[in-house]
């Protein structure tokens, strides 16, 4: 590592948001009603519809808690709470059908399961769950249905009932292969294990077999990172994201189950990164986006060079869709103009559900003002660089965008232009501090609590 690229971390390693959306969460500030919320996902403007609708849905359940994990879930082996779950879902997917069709005749463009474990069902719940929400349901020709499972308990007869539903895309959780590390985060499982549910996926039809990896955990080394990179070449996924670890304990308390001291941090966890991109590029990936990894024949790798590459609260995704529906437990949905994020726990959701009401905690109608950077920051994240060259692109707020992106320009991070910037090769790693200084609502009020992990 350079010394310059040493200065670089130290002086923008600060505390930020990973702009899955925009405005970031902690923003929200005006949740839209079921009414207002029903409108907008029925008749979004024409030059935001996307190529088709999305629907996530969200299984909590997990059998055990990951340490590391962020996510919001259920931990329990007590499977009898799973079939009437699947109840409830049902139960909300047919208020928006009601609602919605045939007003919005979208095809289904994505479908996406993910946790908590959605293996964590059984088979046939499991079956139910996928076939009762695409019932009925226009489906577009190239549409990817796609599921994060953990090979811990997902089974063959998974993979049978998803591919018999039309998935050809598996995520699984690897996170890292070094057994310390393993150990430290409570998610114990072996090269052979993946290997036996990769091989299966790919005998039954899977096309597409994504992995999670994890920087940054507790006791992870070098070596560890080059062992774990070693095994994913073995096992041959297409797809990988390399997440930056987040460590924030106030707000995900289990975290404390080890301590600052057992975590690489500054440079010493940024070089984890850089050593595992490396190796990545090795076994013929390329960089796509933030964290993201794609071999060559992967529709993500494709999207970045023709320039669809989307992002949204599923990560990336080959093209944009709109709009998103969000089923279950604390899933958020997104019309482009509004978000609508559903209760947290699982008994007030299925409450609410089962009183017919939608799930809605919260949401935030965007602002013009928000359209405007949220389009951006998202050409940022997913083409590196973005321009205000026309009205509809301008906001007041865009006046003052080359005085707060002087700094980074003066780092070698951005190439400022009149009317926009771009993002330097050397700048990719410091995406966020990018977004960070085109974010109007983070440059006027501090969220006034610690919220964001750190950006780099």
């Amino acid at each position: 590592m350079t010394s310059q690229y040493s200065q670089l971390l130290r002086r923008h390693d600060v505390p930020g948001p990973r702009y899955t959306s925009y405005p970031t969460v902690p923003y929200w500030s005006a949740t839209p009603s079921p009414e207002a919320w029903l409108e907008s996902l029925a008749s979004p403007p024409g030059n935001d519809r996307g190529a088709g609708a999305a629907i996530y849905v969200h299984v909590p359940f997990c059998e055990a808690l990951c340490t590391y994990c962020g996510c919001n879930t259920r931990i329990t082996r007590n499977r009898s709470l799973a079939p009437p779950y699947v109840d409830v879902v049902l139960a909300e997917w047919e208020m928006y059908r009601r609602r919605l069709s045939p007003a919005n005749d979208l095809p289904l463009a994505e479908l996406h399961l993910g946790g908590g474990t959605p293996t964590y069902l059984e088979p046939i719940d499991l079956g139910r769950l996928v076939g009762g929400i695409l019932s009925g349901v226009r489906i577009a020709k190239d549409a990817e249905l796609s599921i994060e499972a953990d090979p811990r308990v997902t089974r063959r007869e998974h993979l049978e009932v998803l591919r018999q539903h039309g998935f050809t895309r598996l995520s699984l959780g690897i996170q890292d292969f070094d057994p310390a590390v393993q150990k430290a985060v409570n998610r114990t499982q072996s090269e052979d294990l993946v290997s036996k549910v990769v091989e299966q996926a790919r005998e039954l039809g899977f096309t597409g077999v994504n992995f999670d990896l994890i920087y940054g955990l507790p006791f992870q080394t070098e070596t560890s990172i080059r062992e774990t990179l070693a095994a994913v070449s073995r096992l041959g996924p297409d797809r990988i994201a390399f997440y930056g670890y987040a460590h924030v304990p106030w707000i995900k308390p289990w975290q404390r189950t080890f301590t600052e001291e057992d975590l690489p941090v500054g440079e010493a966890k940024r070089n984890l990164y850089d050593i595992g991109r490396d190796l990545l590029a090795d076994c013929g990936f390329h960089e796509v986006g933030m964290d993201h990894f794609a071999v060559e024949s992967d529709p993500l790798l494709k999207a970045a060079r023709e320039g669809s590459l989307h992002r949204n609260f599923m990560g990336y995704t080959p093209r944009s869709v709109f709009p998103l529906v969000g089923l279950g437990v604390s899933s958020i949905g997104d019309s482009w103009r509004s978000f609508a994020q559903n209760e947290k726990a699982v008994e007030p959701y299925s409450q609410r559900v089962l009183a017919g009401e939608l799930p809605i905690i919260r949401g935030h109608v965007l602002t013009e003002e928000d359209l405007v950077l949220r389009r951006h920051i998202l050409n940022v994240m997913t083409r590196y660089a973005t321009r205000w060259n026309t009205p509809e692109l301008r906001t007041p707020f865009l006046e003052s965008a080359h005085s707060r992106l002087a700094g980074l320009a003066g780092d070698g991070i951005v190439e400022l232009q009149s009317d926009g910037c771009t993002v330097t090769p050397l700048g990719r790693a410091f995406l966020r501090n990018v977004c960070m200084a085109l974010d109007a609502r983070l440059a006027r009020k501090d969220p006034g609590e610690r919220v964001f992990s750190r950006a780099v």
